[in-house]
């Protein structure tokens, strides 16, 4: 269940700290397929605990037999060590590790006498593929915690090419002195930050190219990720027409690529309607493969409630795999000449897509009906909303000027752009490099924290 060497992940951290926590409830950890669950939970499992119990539903189905005498905890560990004579269950050193629920979501029932018992330690592992997560919620509100963990991002991808936290410290310094880098840091952090656009953050994509230094497997590492979703989407995607989610699947990148970038029905299919699709984009979200980003009905807060359910841009989870998408010229182009063309914008504007959501924002647009302002993210603090912007170069930015100087828009007060730039400041927003967007989230409270301080 291992590979041969471990590359470090944010969920390493959490782990620690739920097994130190003394009223820890069973975890769930939830994600889409590939992104490294069991690898994670394993790991941590063989360095806290005396005894692992593994139990993949999946690759040994018989397993589904143990709550036959019900779900009390002695009858399922009975039952469990009947299956295998090699488990050993002692109070406070053994960790049962379910894996794969999403095939026998009926074991969470469990979840509850297993946290009333308090014996032994439980964490379930699912993909977010197959299964409503509504039927394991009903098994077990109230008594489980969980965690979604996504592929690495741009941070775990700096640890796993040999960075220490020290180096990302630095970067969230230079950002709030507005200190720009050193040429030779630029330099190196745009080359790391490319090469990561390129590979994506799916383990195996990651691990690969640790491995050999180079591109030779990862194409068709990539290649094999999205047949194994397109091949899951035809297995999981009951009730729901699978052609029509495959389309939408499929439309994303081209999309993307266009000036408006909101995502049309009507190139999926013609005379298509919302109410006809929309399952189909709720299916690919829930499953973790796109993510949402919904246009504001007026640049103001609050976010929530305030933008149109059918005016959307989709955004691949894993920028890797966007590239994968599309076709082979264009993917050689940007790996033998680090050049895309009209997909370098969408490239840039889904990786800051990608960085947000994995930082924990829901992601907001705004796009004026007369196109004459538009913006391409929106994050707040308390009291501000900030507009974020994405720029394939370094360009005058129009629309963020307007959104921060205008008297019309009361709780913009500043901006930011992410260029292939360095450190700047201009009068009304911050320019920073694409590969810092990762720290926005951290930037901004370090900052908010900073100017209460002062007060």
């Amino acid at each position: 269940m291992q590979s041969e060497v471990y590359l470090r992940r944010k969920i390493d951290a959490f782990l620690d700290a739920w097994k130190s926590a003394p009223e820890r409830k069973p975890l769930i950890v939830r994600g889409a397929r590939q992104v490294g669950k069991t690898e994670a939970i394993t790991q941590f499992a063989t360095r806290q605990y005396k005894h692992v119990v593994y139990v993949n539903f999946v690759e040994s189905p018989h397993y589904k037999g143990i709550t036959a005498d019900g779900y009390a905890v002695d009858d399922i560990v009975r039952l469990l060590s009947r299956m295998n004579p090699d488990f050993r269950f002692d109070k406070g050193q053994t960790l049962i590790f379910f894996d794969e629920v999403q095939e026998f979501p009926e074991i969470t029932t469990a979840l509850k006498f297993f946290h009333i018992d308090g014996r032994y330690d439980v964490i379930c592992s699912r993909s977010l593929l197959g299964v409503q997560y509504s039927r394991i919620e009903s098994h077990s509100v109230g008594y489980k915690q969980d965690y979604e963990m996504r592929s690495f991002d741009f941070e775990e991808y700096l640890w796993a090419r040999g960075y220490q936290a020290d180096a990302v410290d630095d970067m969230l310094g230079h950002l709030l002195r507005e200190e720009p880098f050193s040429n030779a840091e630029l330099e190196r952090y745009f080359s790391l930050f490319l090469d990561y656009v390129i590979l994506g953050g799916m383990p195996a994509v990651i691990s690969a190219f640790v491995r050999s230094g180079t591109f030779e497997e990862t194409a068709e590492l990539q290649q094999q990720l999205l047949r194994d979703y397109r091949e899951d989407i035809r297995k999981y995607a009951s009730g729901l027409d699978k052609a029509k989610i495959l389309a939408v699947f499929n439309q994303v990148p081209p999309q993307l690529a266009k000036e408006n970038k909101k995502f049309q029905l009507t190139k999926v299919a013609k005379n298509a309607r919302s109410r006809e699709y929309f399952g189909c984009v709720e299916w690919l979200l829930d499953s973790g493969l796109l993510s949402i980003c919904y246009c504001l009905h007026y640049p103001e807060l609050p976010l929530k409630g305030n933008f149109d359910p059918d005016k959307y841009k989709l955004y691949v989870a894993d920028t890797g795999l966007l590239l994968a998408m599309l076709d082979e010229e264009s993917r050689e182009d940007l790996l033998r000449n680090k050049n895309l063309g009209i997909y370098k914008g969408a490239l840039y504007e889904n990786f800051v897509a990608e960085a947000l959501s994995k930082s924990g924002y829901d992601l907001f647009y705004y796009r004026k009906d007369d196109s004459t302002l538009e913006m391409d993210f929106f994050v707040r603090t308390s009291d501000d909303l900030i507009p974020v912007e994405v720029k394939a170069g370094n360009t005058v930015s129009k629309s963020l000027r307007k959104l921060v100087e205008s008297e019309k828009y009361d709780a913009i007060h500043s901006g930011i752009k992410l260029a292939h730039a360095n450190i700047g400041r201009s009068d009304t927003f911050l320019t920073i490099p694409y590969f810092c967007a990762f720290l926005l989230k951290r930037y901004l409270k370090a900052r908010q924290e900073s100017a209460i301080r002062s007060e």
